[in-house]
C-alpha cells in the first residue's frame, strides 16, 4: 500500500512547473516522490524529474486539512490515476472532484507521452500506455467526456475490456453512433480502431491499438 504524500511532499508536488510538470528539490525528496509514484526521473541528462499522472492528480485536487484515508483498492492505493472501464461494481462516485481527476491524469499523461517518446511527441501513445492498455484507453475516452457504463447491465455507456490480441483492447458502446463516437476519440488521441462484430453474439465493438507512428 502506498503512503499518502507528506505535507512537505505535497507542497513540492504543488510547486512543480504548471506547463511540463518539473520538479525542483534535494535528491532525498525527489526519490521520495518516485518512491511513491507520483514522480519519475527522465533517462536522458540532465535526469530531471517530473510529475506522473498521479503526481498531477494530487496537484489538481482541493487541498484537504488533513489527508484522505487510502482505500486498499482505489487509485491512491496503487499510486496510479484508475480510470473507468465501464461496468465498475459498486459504481465510483462522479462530481467535480472526479473532472478534476480526470483532467489532472490526461494531461499527466501528455506530459508523460512528451517526455518519454523520442520524438516528445503528444499525439502518439507512449511506453506507460501500451503496458496498461485498457486503462489508458478508457481514460482517453473519459477525458473526452464519454460517458463509462454502470454497474448494472442495462446501465449504457462504454465498456473497455481486454483481448488476446497483443496491444489491442476491445470496446463496447450501447449503439453504433456512440462506438463511432468512441472511435473518433481513440483516434483523436492517438489510437487506431476499427469496427468488428463478434460471431456468436453479433454484437459490435471497436479494436483498438496504440499507434506507433
Amino acid at each position: 500500500m502506498t503512503r499518502p504524500p507528506t505535507a512537505a511532499q505535497r507542497r513540492l508536488v504543488e510547486a512543480a512547473d504548471p506547463v511540463t510538470g518539473r520538479l525542483r528539490g534535494t535528491p532525498a525528496q525527489l526519490a521520495a516522490l518516485v518512491e511513491r509514484g507520483l514522480a519519475f526521473r527522465h533517462p536522458r541528462p540532465p535526469h530531471d524529474h517530473f510529475l506522473t499522472p498521479a503526481g498531477h492528480r494530487i496537484r489538481e485536487a482541493e487541498p484537504e486539512p488533513e489527508p484522505a484515508p487510502v482505500e486498499a483498492d482505489g487509485p491512491a492505493a496503487t499510486g496510479v490515476f484508475a480510470a473507468r472501464v465501464g461496468g465498475e461494481h459498486p459504481a465510483p462516485e462522479s462530481g467535480p472532484a472526479r473532472l478534476r481527476e480526470v483532467r489532472g491524469a490526461w494531461q499527466g499523461l501528455l506530459e508523460l507521452r512528451r517526455m518519454t517518446n523520442t520524438d516528445g511527441s503528444t499525439d502518439r501513445p507512449c511506453g506507460w500506455e501500451r503496458s496498461h492498455l485498457v486503462q489508458a484507453a478508457a481514460l482517453a475516452l473519459e477525458a473526452a467526456g464519454h460517458r463509462p457504463a454502470g454497474a448494472d447491465a442495462g446501465d449504457d455507456g462504454y465498456r473497455v475490456r481486454e483481448t488476446p490480441q497483443p496491444e489491442a483492447v476491445a470496446v463496447y458502446a450501447p449503439d453504433g453512433e456512440a462506438l463511432r463516437a468512441c472511435a473518433t476519440t481513440l483516434e483523436r488521441a492517438g489510437w487506431q480502431a476499427g469496427e468488428y462484430t463478434e460471431p456468436r453474439t453479433r454484437a459490435r465493438y471497436l479494436l483498438a491499438s496504440p499507434r506507433r507512428v
